[in-house]
């Protein structure tokens, strides 16, 4: 309340002034938040890239009444908790009305409670830990799935499409990364897979023949990789093969981005993974492709759903007509459209849902492989 007090008497002072010059503020300010350097700076920047392209679309269909320009003011997280909280500091005196982020579920949780201090809205577009919407905050919303829809999906792959009977899980002990294997352990428990050893290695590591003598030894049916982005995941996919570890390979959404291919050539080809399914044959999606692609490359994970993320802000703001956070949350929850990632309708607990499929690279290619209703799509 306090920060809020003193916004108020700032901006008095300051709109005097312009008001009895006849002169208004024009620019709509919003924020995201991502990592824009560091191991996951190609995942944040894909994150700030999606932003600016639905940005691009308002303003050419017109932009938001009011305003002559809406302005991102996008932060660097580096994936790192203190970083997050200056990065929502930073905005919050920016005075943005809304924030897309954060790119690590580590970030975005400490981020969104020094946000909801000011009742500012987030929207993450990545962060699939549950605690991100399951501790209350009004105005914390996900466009991206959870962990605890996708393990159990992956569980149901791996048992009835792999025939899998054992597992030996990695994860590298961040928050979601770790989060996610221990409900894949759960959930293959569940389904009658038998988890035969679930091991750590640290944030940043590229060594990883340890933990992969010991997968190689343990001879599991499965060998589930839970890796906080890209980078480390294709290190570890071209030592497994350098190896010789003959289990096969699984891994999580984190590892949906062309970069993952690019770097583990041929060492990527045959491993599945699981993320919330895409239509890229709609026309929302084709839309969004044609206006992204020959600006800011091949359409990575997050990008998608950080487009749909600020297009979700900015219809609220419009309808709206206004940017105070009670009224946006009640144009947010009223939504029920199709996005470029999927169909967007807000759950009470600011959830938007996803179907998780597993896809099989093959040729360099993210190739739809199962589905948990129809099974195997090819």
């Amino acid at each position: 309340m306090k920060k809020k007090l003193l916004k108020a008497l700032v901006w008095g002072c300051v709109l005097v002034p312009f008001i009895l010059s006849g002169a208004a503020a024009k620019t709509l300010k919003i924020g995201s938040m991502s990592p824009l350097t560091g191991p996951y700076a190609s995942d944040g920047t894909d994150i700030k890239n999606g932003v600016l392209t639905a940005i691009e679309v308002f303003e050419k269909e017109g932009g938001i009444p009011g305003y002559d320009k809406i302005e991102l003011f996008a932060q660097d997280t580096a994936c790192d908790p203190k970083q997050a909280v200056a990065a929502a500091n930073k905005l919050i005196n920016l005075e943005v009305v809304g924030v897309i982020g954060a790119y690590c579920s580590s970030s975005t949780i400490p981020a969104s409670e020094t946000l909801a201090e000011e009742d500012i809205p987030m929207l993450t577009p990545a962060s699939t830990n549950e605690m991100v919407t399951d501790r209350g905050l009004p105005y914390m919303f996900r466009l991206c799935g959870r962990d605890d829809d996708q393990a159990p999906a992956s569980a149901k792959f791996m048992k009835e499409s792999l025939g899998a009977k054992t597992i030996f899980i990695i994860d590298d002990k961040t928050t979601y990364s770790q989060g996610l294997a221990d409900g894949i352990e759960k959930a293959c428990t569940d389904v009658g897979i038998e988890v035969l050893g679930h091991d750590h290695v640290n944030q940043g590591d590229k060594d990883f023949s340890a933990v992969l003598t010991k997968a190689k030894d343990i001879n599991a049916d499965i060998v589930y990789m839970s890796l906080q982005g890209y980078s480390p995941g294709a290190l570890m996919a071209i030592q497994a093969k350098r190896m010789g570890v003959s289990s096969t390979l699984v891994t999580q959404d984190a590892m949906f981005q062309p970069k993952f291919m690019e770097v583990a050539k041929e060492a990527a080809e045959g491993i599945y993974l699981t993320y919330g399914y895409t239509d890229p044959n709609t026309p929302e999606y084709k839309a969004f492709e044609n206006i992204y692609v020959p600006k800011y490359g091949p359409i990575a994970a997050y990008a998608t759903y950080a487009y749909d993320a600020a297009t979700v802000l900015l219809k609220a703001i419009k309808a709206a007509g206004s940017t105070d956070p009670a009224k946006l949350k009640a144009e947010i929850m009223k939504m029920d459209f199709n996005g470029a990632s999927k169909r967007i309708k807000f759950r009470e607990n600011g959830d938007s849902g996803s179907t998780y499929i597993a896809f099989k690279i093959e040729n360099g290619k993210f190739v739809p492989y199962w589905d948990p209703q129809k099974g195997l799509l090819k």
